[in-house]
């Protein structure tokens, strides 16, 4: 089957005559002369009226951003969007010194948890830059192991939360 190319006209038994404006890898959005606006299967059954022979992208915009936002959660500091558990929505972390002579100090919680889910996600591009990087594979496994113990050592956070599978998670005992 030849793509059509934008520009083409066609006679759709359902909308009547139209003309090609977007192609997409699944769908012709059509603009019909009386029904405006359509998408339709690539494969759906209609008359050409007359067919433009241009080079068709079939890769949609919708497919080039989905891949552009895998590619950059994965190979850049970009941070996902990591929801506190609602408990802690709106409080604040108090610091009491020792010597009660000293004043204490207040963070709010939801800066405290940006702060460390910071820390988590520059932890992830250090380990995916280690991983791609040209250091010799023992190197590279020691380097793990003290990213491991760091993620070990931010699980008392997990309880900071919503979602169990964005916990920290350390070295497993065997």
């Amino acid at each position: 089957m030849k793509l059509l190319g934008i520009g083409s006209r066609i006679n759709h038994p359902d909308y009547g005559k139209g003309v090609v404006t977007n192609v997409t890898s699944q769908h012709y959005w059509v603009t019909f002369i009386e029904n405006g606006l359509e998408t339709i299967d690539l494969d759906s059954e209609f008359e050409i009226i007359e067919a433009a022979d241009d080079d068709v992208d079939t890769v949609s915009f919708f497919d080039v951003e989905s891949s552009l936002k895998e590619i950059l959660r994965k190979w850049s500091d970009v941070s996902e969007v990591v929801p506190i558990a609602d408990k802690w929505k709106g409080g604040k972390l108090v610091l009491e010194p020792g010597d009660t002579n000293l004043k204490s100090s207040e963070i709010p919680i939801d800066t405290f948890f940006h702060k460390i889910t910071m820390v988590r996600d520059r932890l992830r591009v250090m380990e995916q830059k280690i991983n791609s990087s040209n250091l010799e594979e023992q190197e590279k496994i020691d380097l793990q192991q003290y990213i491991t113990r760091s993620y070990g050592s931010l699980t008392t956070f997990n309880v900071l939360f919503k979602l169990k599978t964005q916990n920290f998670v350390g070295q497993k005992s065997s």
